[in-house]
């Protein structure tokens, strides 16, 4: 009778249970990885924020906004106000990458356009 439950595999070639060198055993057995292993746990995400200045024109911030963000025209204009007003604003939360990529993008944009505009990112807490 074979069980469904188990705790220890020996390798049978190149193919290895474990990601962790740590998860090998004295014995050379390979455990295998449970799901309640903390490591699995989504990955951070990370607001994306543009900043307030006295220079960049607000049909700029728009336009970038709907360029780079997909957002309609009437959300741009809200976070533009809201940028306005407050200082600051969050465009968006995204995965480290793709807010890395926004914020390259937006300052990229806004360099080769000469406007002063800020867009970074914060890790969510």
């Amino acid at each position: 009778m074979t069980s469904h439950h188990i705790t220890h595999a020996r390798p049978t070639g190149p193919l290895r249970l474990a990601q962790d060198d740590d998860a090998i055993g004295d014995d050379g057995d390979v455990a295998l990885a449970t799901k309640t292993k903390p490591k699995t746990a989504k990955p951070p995400l990370y607001k994306v924020l543009l900043l307030n200045d006295d220079y960049t024109p607000m049909e700029f911030v728009v336009h970038v906004l709907q360029r780079f963000f997909g957002i309609t025209h009437g959300q741009a204009v809200e976070i533009m106000l809201t940028v306005h007003k407050k200082g600051v604003a969050v465009v968006g939360v995204f995965s480290r990458e793709i807010a890395e990529t926004k914020v390259t993008q937006v300052m990229d944009y806004a360099q080769r356009n000469q406007h002063p505009l800020q867009c970074t990112m914060e890790k969510e807490e």
